[in-house]
């Protein structure tokens, strides 16, 4: 495959020919010298084409470059740039230095949306900005990423509000040939399409791709001529439409997605499914592995070894599900084909207390390695499907957590950059996981971070004036009211920012709760407040949107005016200027529906300090000096919950964050110091450096690993896990605990398990008649409970077999506490186990007594 470089019909002197170059890869996205390149180009069209460096090229007339070319400065700045994109392309990596046997194998990732940069609008908000930061992070690490997704033809949407605070959403279509996109073409020089069966019927797709440092993504674009309009307008716009689109949206992503990889003949041996949206690949690729003969069963083995699967929703109604009539409609071609396999098909994502297709059901049935994106969450994620692993410990479920992180090159002002460098080893930017280093920021004197932070926030105040002042223009607001923009906002002002998503679980108007305490926290003479918010809900949304206008409403009383403002049109531009502008980040969202949140990590990378319910990252990042917690008992009913959340909200900005902010005149030192320690804390863990590494380490390398072992010898292992498994799950009602005695004499005092505690002992025996089943195919466990300071842990006792009854029954025994009786205190579990497995209870299999 090639690709066809349409900036070849671009004009451009010798002096700069490589130009094209840098703007066709998003790396220039994330290093702001080439950032400032473009933009000293013509400074207003590149903000008026919203930083986008392609269609600033092709729309430069050429009277500037014959100007630009004798500007010694600017040619010394485009070498600089050229010699540093070089330099990138050609130094050694992390994953080549400690993984260099696997770097001919790349890992697919599939996602919904990217959210590389605001000049490619394919994203919509946190997740979209997530798989953008990973991809990032892969180039920079040397990980042989490979993106796919879908390509927008209308994005997502601009977002305007009224003059009664109503949000309007402006759909947009977008000229491919002006975006940082490049077409594929196949070996004849032809647009590579690929096809893909929907119901009754083929979908074209035409495959772009996106340059992403040292790795491709590839968007698939079904707006061509032969598709149908509805067909054709599949990747029209994210999450539009109704089920019937969405169901055939996540074909489009998850089957067009395999079949571009083998189009491309991509050497793929892991796939990470971005959330359920993806989880049809799945499907596509047992697909595969029946048209070469290998059997259902044993095509499903190879499928999950090599799946990993990201979840990033901890409610239930947030996973996607579909009708079965409406999974049948949709998959006809694929259950014509194989009749005889339909049942096992739907089995893999259906629901058992409904008649639905769940996504979710899907990836976590066909991936072996699953995880949620923070701590809390993947605690949250055990629970939501405890269920579906059988009766096993909350914490046994086989369900990670890998907390998410923010790439630390994009959300990092440049200014800051160049302050962090000054005092930080030379070679911080690429260790930007080793703690260590961060200790150097102690050298940096109060007065110049307090400084940068000053004119960064003095920047945001001029964008956000812009901001407002083109609202009200917009609105016909009179010219007096437009011109008092310019005199709205105070940079020497805390002022405390607030954006994000506007879903009601977040609770963005939280804080006016209470608004006469509010007014007194703003208008203090002495120590005033103002607040910035910004954020689009999604047009289905309407509570979303009602909340919109309620932020409205209140910033245009005569009280708030000009102290509370909303600005429209929440992107990533906007969000990088908020987060490096204000000076406290605010988060309030319903514990625990905030699966990790990632705009307070981006705020501390940059010395803005993190208010927030200890939701996600925030409950793990959160040490009681790098920040401050809103707090409320977590486990009282919701109302309770929203009313202490309130209280806390009101009280630490009177009693702790206005006081400090205001302390020791025009310098802060003591806000300093807690900027300092946020930076260090937290920016060398809450980066995607570190996130994307532990995917590689903790599941990528495990499923290439495993999955070349499954291939190997003819799918020799694979056959024996899948025959194992079908003959488990055929004769496992035969096993049967018989007897558990646990009279026996107590033995010698000894330690507890969990505690520095002696305890008397005693042995229990367990009797379990196998039936068929081999009994050292199983694991034969005690299970109680010990109580420690922090809470209940589960215990888990292995017995050892003792002796061999008749038919296939075994004596085990265990040593426990003295005081556990049996039922009252502990139970006894078998359940099956293979070394072959990835994880101890891969199986659902449980038999308790």
């Amino acid at each position: 495959m090639n690709t066809k470089f349409p900036y070849a019909d671009l004009k451009l002197p010798k002096a700069i020919e490589r130009l094209p170059e840098i703007a066709y890869n998003l790396w220039f996205s994330w290093n702001s010298e080439a950032l400032e390149l473009f933009a000293r180009i013509d400074r207003n069209r590149w903000d008026q084409f919203v930083h986008n460096p392609v269609r600033l090229l092709m729309e430069t007339e050429p009277e500037v470059w014959e100007a630009l070319i004798h500007d010694e400065d600017f040619i010394h700045h485009y070498d600089r740039v050229i010699q540093q994109w070089d330099d990138y392309c050609h130094e050694q990596t992390w994953f080549q230095k400690t993984y260099p046997d696997f770097v001919s194998y790349k890992i697919a990732y599939l996602s919904a949306e990217f959210g590389f940069h605001e000049s490619l609008p394919i994203y919509s908000g946190g997740l979209g900005v997530l798989a953008g930061d990973h991809c990032k992070s892969a180039s920079d690490l040397g990980i042989p990423l490979v993106g796919i997704g879908l390509l927008y033809k209308k994005g997502y949407f601009n977002q305007k509000i009224d003059a009664e605070g109503r949000q309007q959403s402006d759909a947009l279509s977008y000229d491919f040939s002006k975006l940082p996109i490049l077409p594929v073409l196949n070996d004849h020089g032809e647009t590579l399409m690929i096809e893909v069966p929907l119901a009754d019927r083929i979908v074209k797709l035409q495959v772009w791709q996106v340059l992403v440092g040292r790795n491709i993504n590839y968007l698939l674009d079904a707006d061509i001529e032969g598709n149908s309009p509805w067909d054709r307008d599949l990747t029209g716009q994210l999450y539009g439409g109704n089920q019937d689109v969405r169901i055939a949206q996540e074909i489009l992503l998850g089957m067009g997605g395999v079949k571009v990889l083998r189009a491309l003949k991509v050497p793929t041996a892991v796939y990470h499914i971005n959330e359920g949206h993806a989880a049809f690949q799945a499907i596509e690729r047992i697909q595969e592995q029946l048209e070469a003969g290998i059997p259902f069963h044993v095509a499903v083995e190879v499928i999950r070894a090599s799946s990993v699967f990201t979840t990033h929703t901890p409610v239930p109604a947030g996973h996607d599900a579909f009708p079965l009539p409406m999974v049948d409609y949709y998959f006809s071609f694929l259950f014509s084909r194989w009749k005889e396999h339909k049942h096992a098909w739907m089995k893999l994502g259906l629901e058992s207390s409904k008649p639905l297709f769940n996504m979710t059901h899907l990836a976590l049935n066909t991936a072996a390695l699953r995880n949620g994106v923070s701590k809390l969450h993947g605690q949250v994620s055990r629970n939501m499907f405890r269920s579906f692993h059988g009766n096993i410990g909350e914490k046994e479920v086989p369900i990670g957590h890998i907390t998410n992180g923010v790439h630390l090159s994009t959300w990092l002002a440049p200014e800051l950059k160049e302050l962090y460098s000054r005092f930080m080893p030379g070679t911080w930017l690429r260790n930007q996981t080793n703690t260590d280093l961060w200790r150097s920021l102690d050298l940096i004197p109060s007065e110049s971070l307090w400084e940068v932070h000053m004119h960064l926030k003095e920047k945001l105040i001029r964008l956000a004036r812009a901001n407002l002042r083109e609202q009200r223009r917009r609105n016909d607001l009179p010219a007096d009211k437009v011109e008092e923009v310019r005199g709205l906002l105070n940079p020497q002002v805390l002022t405390i920012g607030f954006a994000r998503r506007f879903a009601t679980y977040k609770r963005a108007n939280l804080i006016f709760n209470d608004l006469d305490r509010l007014d007194r926290l703003i208008n203090d003479p002495d120590r005033p407040v103002q607040l910035l918010f910004a954020g689009k809900a999604h047009p289905a949304d309407h509570p979303g949107q009602e909340m919109i206008k309620e932020i409205y409403r209140v910033s245009q009383m005569d009280r708030f005016r000009g102290k509370i403002v909303l600005l429209e049109n929440y992107d990533m531009n906007l969000a990088r200027y908020l987060v490096q502008g204000v000076d406290v980040w605010l988060n309030n969202p319903r514990r625990p529906y905030e699966a990790s949140g990632t705009s307070g990590q981006k705020a501390a990378l940059n010395g803005v300090i993190n208010f927030s319910v200890l939701d996600g990252w925030w409950e793990e990042g959160y040490d009681g000096s790098n920040g401050w917690s809103i707090e409320a008992n977590n486990d009282a009913d919701w109302q309770t919950q929203e009313r202490e959340n309130t209280e806390s909200i009101y009280r630490k900005l009177e009693q702790e964050i206005v006081p400090l902010y205001y302390n020791q005149g025009k310098l802060p030192h003591q806000w300093v110091a807690r900027m300092k320690r946020s930076i260090q804390t937290l920016a060398p863990v809450y980066n995607t450096d570190r996130m994307v590494m532990d995917y590689t380490n903790h599941t990528y390398i495990p499923s290439l690993k495993r999955t070349l072992a499954f291939l190997a010898e003819d799918y020799d292992m694979a056959t024996k896990v899948a025959d194992f498994k079908q003959f488990i799950f055929a004769n496992w009602h035969y096993v049967r605990i018989l007897e558990v005695n646990d009279n026996v004499n107590k033995t010698a005092e000894a330690k507890s398990p969990l505690t520095d505690s002696r305890q008397q002992l005693k042995e229990v025996t367990a009797t379990v008649r196998f039936g068929p089943v081999w009994y050292k195919d199983t694991r034969v466990e005690l299970v109680y409970y010990e109580e420690r300071p922090d809470g209940w842990h589960q215990v888990v006792v292995a017995m050892e077999p003792t002796k061999e009854l008749e038919e296939r029954t075994v004596q085990y025994r265990a040593v426990i506490p003295s005081h556990l009786r049996h039922r009252a205190h502990f139970s006894v579990r078998v359940h099956p186990v293979s070394p072959n497995f990835a994880t101890s209870f891969e199986v659902p299999l449980v038999t308790t007594l």
